[in-house]
Order: C-alpha cells, then sequence, then structure tokens
C-alpha cells in the first residue's frame, strides 16, 4: 500500500492499516533504521503497584457481583 508525503512532512497511514493495527491519534515513536523510517506507538503504561505487586491498572466501571455472575453465565453459553 502507498501514501504520499506532503510538503509539510506528513504522510497518511491509510484507514485500513490504521484499523488492523488498532492505531488511535496520540504519541508515536519514530526511528530510522537504515533507509526505512519505523513509527510506533507508544503505549500508556498502565502497570500499577499495589501491596508490593505489579498489576495492570483497571480501567472502564467498576464490576459488582451481579455483572460478574452475568459474564461468567454469558461465557458458558
Amino acid at each position: 500500500m502507498q501514501s504520499t508525503l506532503d510538503k509539510a512532512g506528513r504522510v497518511i497511514i491509510p484507514a485500513a492499516i490504521r484499523a488492523h493495527l488498532g492505531l488511535v491519534p496520540g504519541p508515536v515513536n519514530i526511528v530510522i533504521e537504515g533507509a526505512d523510517v519505523r513509527i510506533t506507538a507508544i503505549a500508556p503504561n498502565k502497570l500499577v503497584q499495589r501491596n508490593g505487586r505489579t498489576v495492570i491498572a483497571a480501567e472502564g466501571p467498576a464490576l459488582n457481583t451481579d455483572d460478574i455472575r452475568e459474564l461468567r453465565l454469558a461465557d458458558q453459553r
């Protein structure tokens, strides 16, 4: 797949590639490798320390007992 470099040095990454890779607007790392340019998304650091353990920080709404029961039942169907 090809794209175009504009006068300001911007390149459009086609929507199909962005969707396939899960790319969203935000910061990226740009690395030069010989004659190539590599762009990688910067993943947010979601690791936190709790009680001396490294865990992944929770996102989204908190689940109650009924939510957990419903998810377990849905997984068994």
